[in-house]
């Protein structure tokens, strides 16, 4: 070749060597570009250890010292027993759902709640139960209502989110469903407790006329009265997702197939893991007409008022000035909680990844 000559083949090995190198550069930096933003993504949802667990077992019911001590005692122990079952999920690692399935299933198995076993009867004496559980991270959320036979509808609840194509599914067709999932069923009368057994046919005796008609109207509870006994967990994990569960027999004496906020998502349940995770407790009606739990989550987001500023006005301002009864449990994306509740009494307890620990019943 000589000095100065054109080379054909030389210039195009060239131009091909440049090509490759310039095509892998460029694929290093975008592999690089997409490890530095799940990195940083990562970062965002690392918690650091952090977790909360904020559990109810219902609103409502008489004021202090109308309950029998050996009974209040109890409840505080099996909320206690239920904040630590959930606690120790969370502080190993576990899954926000996990720990809000969990928690609740273990209240639904005790018969002191009104949420399985336990649970107040309808019209005519049967349990039925709703349950909904919500996914903050995904956004999918699963629920099941009007259920007589699943031993404990929040796990129910959680194959409908996971395991359809559904949010809500009621009555027979969610007990087949749950049957086909393997979720465990049992016969109607394993909900009827004596003591709920009694408090029906008190209620049956005192009734006049339509059923239905007797619930239309809320009433502020009055010593002795019965409580709203719903159930639910709120939780945040160590990787930073939210979750909200909640379990209910409704409201003693509804007429058959009434369905209230429990399954209802955005009323008696929410979670979003740009906000916070919700389960209300109390007239049903009343949560469903105001969205409760996701008004909640839209004030945080659109207003950016704190948590428990939000709760306040919810449950302290709105539904107080509706005559509605309740509370309800919350905790945002940062860990913060909130629990107001305008009745006499709300079951409740929280825990934390700092050590703060308390059930409290009034």
């Amino acid at each position: 070749m000589k000095i100065g000559s054109f080379n054909r083949k030389s210039f195009y090995t060239t131009r091909f060597v440049f090509f490759f190198c310039f095509i892998f550069s460029f694929g290093t930096l975008i592999e690089l570009s997409a490890q530095i933003e799940t990195a940083a993504a990562a970062m965002a949802n690392d918690n650091s250890g952090r977790w909360v667990l904020v559990i109810h077992g219902g609103a409502g019911g008489g004021v202090k010292g109308t309950m029998a001590e050996e009974k209040e005692k109890e409840y505080l122990v099996k909320l206690d027993e239920a904040l630590n079952f959930g606690a120790k999920m969370l502080a190993k690692g576990g899954t926000s759902l996990d720990a809000v399935e969990a928690v609740i299933r273990f209240m639904e198995n005790c018969p002191l709640f009104n949420a399985g076993v336990g649970a107040v009867l309808n019209e005519e004496g049967r349990a039925e139960l709703d349950a909904a559980i919500m996914d903050g991270q995904s956004g999918m959320a699963g629920a099941v209502a009007g259920v007589s036979i699943i031993k404990n509808p929040i796990s129910a609840a959680r194959r409908v989110m996971e395991k359809s194509n559904h949010v809500l599914i009621v009555g027979k067709g969610a007990e087949i469903f749950a049957k086909k999932q393997g979720v465990e069923l049992v016969e109607p009368a394993y909900f009827i407790t004596p003591e709920r057994q009694q408090e029906w046919e008190k209620w049956k005796s005192k009734k006049t006329g339509n059923p239905g008609n007797n619930q239309a109207k809320p009433v502020n509870p009055t010593p002795g009265q019965e409580k709203h006994g719903t159930v639910g967990a709120v939780a945040l994990d160590q990787q930073g997702n939210l979750a909200a569960g909640t379990s209910t027999g409704g409201m003693m004496g509804k007429m058959v197939g009434r369905v209230g906020d429990t399954p209802i998502i955005g009323a008696g349940t929410y979670a979003n893991n740009k906000t916070c995770a919700v389960s209300a407790t109390g007239y049903g009606e009343y949560f469903m007409r105001d969205v409760v739990a996701y008004d909640l989550s839209a004030m945080m987001e659109y207003s950016g008022i704190t948590i428990e500023k939000a709760g306040q006005i919810i449950i302290m301002d709105k539904l107080t000035q509706q005559k509605a009864n309740g509370g309800l449990i919350a905790v945002d994306k940062d860990g913060n909680i909130c629990l107001p509740f305008n009745t006499n009494a709300m079951f409740r307890g929280f825990a934390k990844s700092s050590g703060e620990h308390e059930v409290a019943i009034y």
